[in-house]
């Protein structure tokens, strides 16, 4: 009887899971759409938590070497599968198959129900501390977005390449950059360098005064590319974005 009672606490406790080496978890979306994620919870509930998104056409794979070495870092981190997403690094989207058989659009701006839903269940079940959400590409717009919106959910966001990603799916021009103004938490912008008028019209009407951003003096790289070890530029970006999370 107790290791049946043992078994269903497992069964149901996602946190417990994890310290298991289950780093595989499901949950809902807002629309009920199951969403995949992978846990990386090697530090207690009090430390903090980073929810990681991904870039279009790719998956929670996007992030097979960042988070650990986040890990190593102090925080706790999920890896979340958006429904607007592909496949990278042999990591297949399971959340974007799951919303094509429930025959949901998978359009970026779709994603914003799964990128809620994941912030939501982080909160409930893995950070008692502060809540940093990250976002690459169409997900970091989205997540600078979900910080102005989630001022009591989200204590700090990083956005890696964003910008005006959605006038095609029937938002503004200014879909973003109209609501910087109610983003006052921790905020952290990098990009490759060219890439720097996408997004500096944004970064301007952040009112935090806690915000900072990173262009390297080479090239650099698209996303999460940037701190991928393969490219050499990557130790700066590394640089810049631990002194931004040791300022939070």
């Amino acid at each position: 009887m107790k290791l049946l009672i043992l078994s269903a606490v497992v069964l149901m406790s996602p946190f417990l899971m994890a310290q298991d080496g289950e780093r595989l978890i499901k949950f809902q979306s807002e629309d009920g759409v199951t969403i995949t994620a992978d846990l990386y919870m090697i530090h207690p509930e009090t430390a903090p938590f980073i929810v990681l998104f991904h870039q279009a056409n790719w998956s929670r794979g996007e992030y097979n070497e960042i988070a650990p070495e986040l890990n190593t870092l102090g925080y706790n981190c999920l890896s979340v599968d958006l429904r607007s997403g592909g496949a990278v690094n042999n990591v297949t989207n399971q959340t974007k198959l799951n919303a094509v058989k429930a025959m949901k659009s998978t359009q970026y701006v779709d994603a914003l129900a799964d990128m809620r839903a994941a912030i939501n269940y982080a909160k409930m079940n893995f950070a008692s501390g502060k809540l940093i959400i990250c976002g690459i590409s169409y997900s970091s717009a989205l997540a600078l977005k979900l910080a102005a919106d989630m001022n009591d959910s989200v204590d700090a966001v990083i956005a890696f390449s964003p910008g005006e990603y959605f006038v095609t799916q029937g938002k503004p021009r200014d879909y973003i950059t109209s609501v910087a103004g109610h983003i006052d938490q921790h905020t952290f912008i990098t990009s490759a360098k060219s890439e720097k008028g996408n997004w500096w019209g944004i970064y301007v009407s952040i009112t935090s005064d806690n915000k900072s951003y990173y262009l390297p003096e080479t090239v650099g790289n698209h996303g999460s590319k940037a701190l991928w070890s393969q490219y050499s530029d990557s130790v700066g970006y590394w640089n810049a974005l631990k002194s931004f999370l040791a300022s939070i």
